[in-house]
């Protein structure tokens, strides 16, 4: 019986995740950029706010809309001076940063960074004392620093420092420096994976999946020694790989004597309606399943604190 579910669940996921037809979309507003044009035509389409009733605390903070049709919203372009109105993202990818928690303030490192979506939505619900952007990849930094000017006003770029660092070395540079990270590690990122019609890409990501896992550790050990004594990070990946989700942050668990699982029942209980939860998560984490009417996601979070 269990096999048999097992593998009603793959042909669901499967239908998900290789027909752009069941695909969503997030509409993230941006509020240095305000449009109540933009707002009232999001509801004229059957967009509705994702979080204004289950976390009522980020009403005005954090605005993400979205619409049960499967459909994508029109992209707006980047212009020099000018700053956009809004993100578009799969609405999942705001689940780390809700987990993260982020309070005015703060020190926060970003830690693998680009495109930058995650970013300018911590920097919706918060002001960190300094915000750290960091992504190693060169092509993929040059588009962060693009998203960054897109997004945030003149006045706030003095708190936000972008950089080109390998994420395995930030914690002996910057060792406890930080009260929040976000650890959005490199993965095998099933959609794009099972979605793309090369073979060759096909076959270099089968043999990357292999790798992910070891370096994923390893950025995870950089943030715990960059975090400071009573921080917290939080570890997500877009893919459905037990090797580079729970394994993962099970080996971190039991290896650090220093870190402990945080509890994120609650935030998953008022989240449930929206997004498909796997039921064998830990209470320090969840997984995020795509399915028809929720093609959110995958989507592993875990949350972990330094004591």
């Amino acid at each position: 019986m269990k096999k048999i579910f097992c593998l009603h669940l793959q042909k669901r996921l499967l239908d998900v995740f290789t027909s752009p037809l069941f695909w969503q979309y997030g509409v993230l507003l941006n509020k240095f950029s305000y449009s109540s044009e933009l707002e009232n035509n999001l509801h004229l389409k059957g967009y509705y706010n994702l979080f204004q009733e289950t976390l009522p605390h980020l009403k005005g903070l954090l605005k993400c809309y979205i619409s049960r049709i499967p459909g994508r919203f029109p992209a707006q372009k980047h212009q020099i001076g000018k700053l956009k109105e809004y993100y578009l993202l799969n609405a999942a990818s705001l689940l780390p940063v809700l987990a993260l928690d982020i309070k005015d303030g703060e020190e926060v490192l970003d830690m693998c960074a680009a495109p930058g979506g995650k970013s300018i939505a911590m920097l919706q619900c918060a002001y960190p004392g300094h915000f750290h952007c960091n992504e190693y990849d060169i092509l993929r930094s040059r588009w962060l620093k693009q998203t960054v000017e897109s997004f945030i006003p003149e006045s706030l770029l003095n708190i936000i420092t972008v950089s080109e660092l390998d994420g395995r070395q930030i914690g002996e540079l910057h060792p406890e420096s930080y009260d929040k990270i976000l650890v959005d590690a490199p993965c095998s990122n099933d959609r794009n994976w099972l979605f793309s019609s090369d073979v060759q890409q096909a076959r270099l990501r089968l043999i990357q999946r292999k790798v992910l896992s070891a370096v994923q550790i390893q950025l995870l050990r950089s943030a715990i020694k960059a975090l400071r004594p009573g921080g917290t990070l939080v570890y997500s990946t877009c893919t459905l790989s037990k090797a580079e989700n729970s394994d993962v942050t099970t080996q971190i668990l039991n290896s650090c004597s220093n870190i402990l699982p945080v509890d994120i029942r609650e935030m998953a209980s008022a989240i449930s309606h929206e997004f498909a939860l796997a039921s064998s998560a830990q209470q320090y984490e969840l997984l995020v399943l795509p399915e028809r009417g929720k093609a959110w996601g995958p989507m592993y979070i875990a949350k972990l604190k330094k004591t």
